[in-house]
């Protein structure tokens, strides 16, 4: 039987984990914080407290902004471009409620990263999580006016990058299954079309494998890379999910000739692809390799 204190939790933890994932940017340490606000929630069982979300908010906040201060320094020695964990749902799969999603655009999660650990708090409780200013000050423990000079300095950081690409799911994949399918084949010619002429294009392998180590700018020079890339035998996928959203964004994992396993997602504007996201550390994939299971020759 689940005692009272842990159901009143497990209402709470989805919005725990979304409000942990964008700070950190990964979803296994926000399951870890979110687990540690778990083990300080039951210590308080037999106290009374008024708002549990307040509370809880506060606890993984600062749970989060003491591992945001230790990883500054690591984030400053990555190697290449860093990406946020892709988060996986599947096409054609009745997706979550909305309370239980976590959503969390790159644009956005990459523009949360030029903001000091405080302002991230800030705008994630208070823009993406609707938590009024009194809450935000409690949690932060700073006063309305601090909080509200946050908030301003961060916004003007962060700008439009909370806009979400609109794009429908049947065209989401679409995009995706014209673009692997040109990978696979290496008749890379369609993505001359498909790709705009400011696209932008980042890889991060974090150093434990092989990847693009600065952004491709321009879709010819992407267009250039990818012809280049699939030249070679292995340079050619191997198998692939079929099209999926990645954090939100249309994608696929695929996994290559050497067995290394990625994810591909595409921001999509006007029928375009305006930027794509490669994510090939393998820390970030654990567990998505049963995802491309599908023999290259299969997808078209």
């Amino acid at each position: 039987m689940i005692d009272t204190s842990a159901r009143e939790f497990e209402q709470q933890r989805p919005f725990l984990t979304g409000l942990a994932y964008r700070m950190l940017g990964s979803l296994a340490d926000a399951q870890d914080i979110v687990q540690d606000a778990f083990l300080r929630w039951h210590e308080r069982a037999n106290v009374n407290i008024d708002s549990p979300r307040a509370f809880l908010a506060t606890v993984v906040t600062h749970l989060c902004l003491d591992r945001l201060r230790s990883a500054r320094h690591r984030r400053e020695t990555y190697v290449g471009p860093w990406l946020p964990e892709p988060l996986i749902e599947r096409l054609g799969v009745e997706p979550d409620p909305p309370d239980n999603r976590i959503d969390a655009p790159v644009a956005l999660m990459l523009a949360l990263e030029r903001l000091s650990p405080l302002e991230r708090a800030a705008f994630v409780l208070h823009d993406l999580l609707d938590i009024d200013m009194a809450e935000l000050a409690a949690a932060l423990q700073r006063s309305p006016t601090a909080c509200r000079q946050l908030l301003a300095r961060a916004r003007g950081h962060v700008g439009e990058a909370k806009a979400r690409f609109p794009i429908g799911r049947e065209e989401g994949a679409r995009v995706a299954a014209a673009f692997f399918e040109a990978i696979r084949t290496g008749r890379v010619e369609p993505l001359r079309d498909l790709l705009a002429a400011s696209a932008v294009l980042q890889a991060d392998g974090g150093g434990k494998v092989t990847a693009v180590l600065n952004p491709i700018n321009g879709g010819d020079r992407i267009f250039r890379f990818f012809r280049g890339v699939t030249a070679k035998p292995a340079g050619l996928p191997q198998a692939w999910s079929g099209p999926l959203l990645i954090s939100g964004l249309p994608g696929y994992v695929s996994i290559d000739a050497a067995g290394i396993l990625q994810t591909t997602s595409f921001a999509v504007e006007a029928g375009q692809i305006v930027a794509i996201f490669i994510i090939r550390n393998p820390d970030k994939l654990s567990g998505l390799a049963g995802l491309a299971s599908l023999p290259a020759s299969g997808s078209s």
